[in-house]
């Protein structure tokens, strides 16, 4: 599964194919030019066993041919065979070994055939040609059948050596056109080398993926290292963010249990009356509910925060009706708190969702709200919508936020000095809950000044779109408050 070597087969794949069609081609090219040679060659050479042929200065003359001045042949362990005759057979002269011929069949004029004598390849012509010799006081029209052929082993051994040649020309230059190809792609591929290296660098310790100039350089690597910086940067938010988790965790548990543990050593440290060990054992069941408050807080987060590892089916609510629902829980502390709370909506804003997640989330907003507002305060909530999303926006009328506070509020265990204080009971963990639940639908929640007073908490998210399916999203916690 090398990635390297099947770089480097598809290379030696690929020139072996050219070489193979290189040699190919030229043993084609070459034999086609060293027959097309051989051709011409046959043609002069019967055109000359043609020429040969006179007439006799007898009364009346005759054909004859001159043997003296016949070329010599092509090949000297095979000789040439030829023949000439009349167009009515007459022959006028053939080579010694003619009778072997037989299988150089009657062919038309100007057509070459390849025939065996022996075992030996021969190229043969057939001409039809006229008598060269014209005497004047000779007037006949007498036409020459010459039939010439030649032995092919001097052209198929050219062709071989031209192959040979070829094919270790061609052999020569795979080999080193495989050499660079090797050293190329192991230069080219150095810098994934340098990548892997530098991934392998990074610890919780160091983050920072430290990529040499030749990877940043590298078109090809710029969309691997943008996305393993990204990857880096969320696993270090991640990371962060369970760390300082756990640190608060611990820190948030002490003060109860360092509570608790005091107060059982009190009713240790001397005998004491049953009244006075009933009021110490009802203050540690009071110190143990604050811990146990807290401990449903951090695992509802925790929870909330794994929300995608599953599916399942939910229901269309509208968010209105849902926001109603977190007032009707509420209306005992709004009594309490002499704080009165104005709902108005611009109409139906359905959503797919679990009630008892949006219960909650409306249950922490509207409870800060309330709780941060002066006795005989208002707290207004408006619910709009578009085609695609709900917007729901709570403005309280406490003292506000500062600038410094309001990136951090929906942070984890996070209290600001004028938000969130221990005088109100809570643990810094209910907009962080909410925040997660919101995000496990798709959601987005934000904090802001109000336009006169106090703070404004605007969250917005998806509306149920009409679908033929049931609709299935990643579940948001279901531990009960």
């Amino acid at each position: 599964m090398s990635i390297q070597r099947r770089l480097i087969a598809t290379v030696v794949i690929s020139q072996l194919l050219l070489a193979i069609g290189l040699v190919g081609g030229s043993v084609y090219l070459n034999r086609r030019l060293l027959r097309r040679a051989f051709d011409n060659a046959l043609r002069e050479r019967a055109m000359s066993v043609a020429a040969l042929v006179r007439y006799s200065e007898e009364t009346p003359p005759r054909l004859i041919f001159e043997n003296d001045l016949l070329p010599p042949p092509l090949e000297p362990n095979h000789p040439d065979l030829y023949q000439v005759t009349t167009l009515s057979g007459a022959v006028i002269a053939h080579s010694s070994g003619w009778a072997r011929a037989s299988t150089f069949g009657n062919l038309s004029s100007n057509v070459y055939q390849d025939f065996t004598i022996d075992g030996i390849p021969y190229r043969g012509l057939r001409l039809q040609v006229p008598v060269f010799d014209r005497e004047p006081d000779v007037h006949t029209n007498d036409v020459l059948i010459v039939r010439y052929g030649s032995p092919l082993d001097k052209l198929n051994r050219e062709v071989v050596m031209a192959g040979v040649y070829t094919a270790l020309g061609t052999a020569f230059l795979l080999f080193l056109g495989v050499a660079f190809a090797l050293w190329g792609m192991r230069r080219g591929l150095r810098p994934l080398a340098e990548l892997a290296d530098s991934a392998a660098l990074v610890s919780p310790s160091q983050w920072e993926l430290n990529a040499s100039r030749e990877v940043l350089q590298t078109t090809e690597l710029a969309p691997l290292t943008d996305a393993m910086r990204r990857m880096l940067d969320g696993l270090q938010r991640a990371f962060n963010q369970q760390r300082e988790f756990v640190a608060n965790a611990a820190h948030e548990l002490r003060t109860p249990v360092a509570i608790l543990k005091s107060t059982l050593q009190l009713l240790l440290q001397r005998p004491r009356t049953a009244e006075q060990y009933r009021a110490g054992l009802e203050q540690a069941l009071a110190d143990m509910d604050r811990l146990e408050n807290l401990l449903h807080a951090m695992l509802r987060l925790a929870r909330a925060e794994q929300a995608s590892s599953g599916n399942r089916q939910l229901e269309v609510i509208d968010l209105g009706n849902s926001c109603q629902s977190a007032l009707d829980t509420l209306t005992p502390l709004l009594r309490e708190r002499n704080v009165h709370v104005e709902l108005t909506r611009d109409g139906p804003a359905p959503m797919r969702g679990d009630p008892e997640d949006l219960r909650l989330v409306w249950c922490n907003l509207l409870e800060n709200a309330v709780r941060f507002s002066p006795p005989g305060g208002e707290v207004n909530v408006r619910i709009s919508s578009d085609s695609t999303q709900g917007r729901v926006e709570i403005d309280d009328s406490g003292p506000g936020i500062s600038n410094a506070d309001l990136p951090h509020i929906f942070e984890r265990f996070y209290r600001g000095d004028s938000s969130r204080t221990r005088d109100t009971g809570g643990y810094g963990l209910g907009l962080a809950i909410s925040k997660a639940l919101l995000q496990a639908y798709g959601g987005q929640i934000s904090a802001q000044p109000a336009p006169r007073n106090g703070t404004r908490i605007v969250v917005v998210l998806p509306l149920a779109q009409p679908r033929s399916e049931p609709s299935t999203l990643a579940p948001a916690a279901t531990l009960a408050e």
